[in-house]
């Protein structure tokens, strides 16, 4: 009696381990988690340049990973935003823009997605009125937003973070890598094009103004305008009646701080070089901003623009 007690303790034992061990039904690294169904945007800013054509194709893509959760379909809504005579933002309805479907069958899918402004102003309205049937009446900074919401093979829906903004711009907003550049702290060189980001977001404010959104060079959490006029860049030292600044400091310029600005090609600098050919548009840019007590930080960059 007492051997079958063990015996059977010893099956249970033995039979439990193989329970814990062989249990292949969990996914270690997501916990258990359900993988696949995850969509990424390829560009979160694409440039509208009016006049261009009502039937203009402003292309994106979609890119699918496909796991264990299957997208089968993609709903993009889309919104348009302007301003009132107050400058207050004002947005129109949601609708559906367009529906696409994937055979969902590659681990990696690719969706292109192609939009004209015909198909972006369908049945949205402002205040009860329709958007224009010509562009031309929109205003520079007017966009639209696309978001995505995803159907998997298993009934759920997912709406995803990402967004596309589509704003009404001119020839020089849009995307830009930099192609070239130096940031100098106190005379030194500490930077080059190889650590400034992949990509800067350049929007249009209006017809010759420009915001560079969130990087300074190399730095975040940065914000400075612009103006291009006759292929002629200015950066001012103040915007809408406040200072520019850098990482919190007063900016300065090659003709505000000309000795300061000596190391990053003032003569030859703030200047459009334009491609008629590719459309690859270059600016290139010098500017800085002064910190009391230490000493200027200086940039050149030269910024190519991105083109699909």
């Amino acid at each position: 009696m007492k051997n079958i007690k063990k015996y059977s303790l010893l099956l249970l034992f033995f039979l439990a381990f193989t329970s814990i061990s062989c249990d292949d039904s969990k996914d270690e690294l997501s916990g258990g988690s359900a993988l696949g169904g995850e969509i990424s945007i390829k560009n979160k800013l694409i440039g509208y340049v009016v006049g261009n054509g009502l039937n203009t194709s402003y292309d994106n893509e979609i890119s699918i990973f496909q796991g264990n959760e299957k997208v089968v379909s993609i709903d993009v809504y889309k919104t348009f935003t302007t301003k009132n005579l107050n400058n207050a933002e004002i947005k129109s309805n949601t609708v559906l823009l367009k529906t696409l479907t994937t055979p969902a069958i590659s681990q990696q899918e690719v969706i292109s997605l192609g939009v004209t402004y015909n198909d972006l102003a369908a049945d949205l309205t402002i205040s009860g009125n329709p958007l224009p049937t010509s562009d031309a009446l929109l205003n520079i900074g007017d966009y639209w937003t696309l978001t995505y919401v995803s159907h998997l093979d298993n009934g759920n829906v997912h709406k995803t973070t990402n967004s596309t903004k589509i704003a009404v711009g001119t020839r020089f907003s849009g995307v830009y890598k930099c192609v070239e550049a130096q940031y100098y702290r106190i005379g030194v060189l500490l930077y080059t094009e190889t650590a400034w980001p992949s990509e800067t977001i350049i929007e249009a404010v209006d017809a010759t103004t420009y915001k560079v959104v969130n990087y300074l060079g190399v730095f975040t959490g940065n914000t400075f305008y612009f103006t291009i006029v006759n292929d002629v860049i200015d950066i001012p030292l103040t915007y809408n009646g406040s200072n520019q600044l850098g990482n919190g400091q007063p900016f300065i310029s090659c003709n505000s701080n000309p000795s300061d600005m000596a190391l990053v090609n003032c003569g030859s600098s703030n200047v459009v070089i334009r491609d008629d050919v590719e459309g690859k548009d270059l600016l290139k840019m010098s500017f800085g901003y002064y910190t009391p007590g230490s000493g200027p930080r200086v940039f050149y960059q030269v910024m190519e623009k991105i083109v699909n």
